[in-house]
C-alpha cells in the first residue's frame, strides 16, 4: 500500500497532480493522444467557445459573472446586465482567455507550469485571484465544467475516428477534465 501524505495534497499542486494521474491512470499515453487531437480540435475551438457563451448567456446565474472587470481587461464596461452581449470587448477578452484555455489542454506540455495554470483555472474565478467580484459559486463551475465536457465528448464523437482512438482519446479527456475539476473544486472546498 502506497502511503499518501494527505497534508501534502493541499498544500503541493505537483504533488496532488502526481497523485490524481496515478490514481485516474492520467499518464504519458493519454496526454500523446490528447496532443495527437490537437490538429483535429484545434479548428473546432470557435465553435465550442462561442457554445460555451451562447449557453452561460441563457441563465442570469452565469451571466452576471462577467458583469465585473476581468483583471487583464481595461475597455469599456456595461452599465446593467442587458448591455452585455456577445459583441461586448468584455466578452471577445472572456473568449479568448477560453479559446487560450482549450488550446493549452491539446498542445501545451504538463510539465509544473501548465500544473499551475490548470491550478490557476479554478482558484480566478474566487477571490483569491484576479477581480476580487468576480466569485463564481462552485455549481456554476460544476455546471460549466459538464458542459465542455459533454461538448467535447460530442465533438470526438464527430470526428468518426478509428475506434481504438476514439476511445482512447474520450478516455484521456475524461481523466484530463475529472483532474481538472479537482483543481477547481479545491479552492472552493476548505481542506
Amino acid at each position: 500500500m502506497q502511503h499518501i501524505d494527505e497534508p501534502r495534497l493541499e498544500e503541493d499542486v505537483a504533488y496532488r497532480f502526481q497523485y490524481l494521474q496515478e490514481f485516474t491512470g492520467f499518464g504519458a499515453d493519454d496526454i500523446a493522444v490528447i496532443h495527437g487531437a490537437a490538429p483535429l480540435l484545434a479548428p473546432i475551438v470557435p465553435a465550442l467557445v462561442d457554445a460555451v457563451y451562447d449557453k452561460l448567456h441563457q441563465y442570469d446565474a452565469t451571466w452576471r459573472h462577467f458583469m465585473p472587470r476581468q483583471h487583464g481587461y481595461d475597455g469599456p464596461m456595461p452599465e446593467k446586465m442587458e448591455d452585455l452581449g456577445m459583441d461586448h470587448d468584455q466578452i471577445k477578452f472572456r473568449k479568448l482567455h477560453l479559446s487560450r484555455y482549450l488550446e493549452s489542454l491539446v498542445t501545451r506540455t504538463y510539465d509544473e507550469k501548465m500544473l499551475s495554470y490548470l491550478d490557476m483555472v479554478g482558484k480566478i474565478h474566487t477571490p483569491d485571484a484576479g477581480n476580487k467580484e468576480i466569485v463564481v459559486p462552485l455549481v456554476q463551475m460544476d455546471a460549466l465544467m459538464a458542459f465542455v465536457s459533454d461538448a467535447i465528448i460530442a465533438t470526438i464523437y464527430s470526428l468518426n475516428l478509428p475506434r481504438e482512438t476514439e476511445l482512447a482519446t474520450l478516455r484521456a479527456f475524461n481523466k484530463l477534465l475529472w483532474i481538472q475539476m479537482d483543481l477547481i473544486s479545491r479552492h472552493y472546498v476548505p481542506a
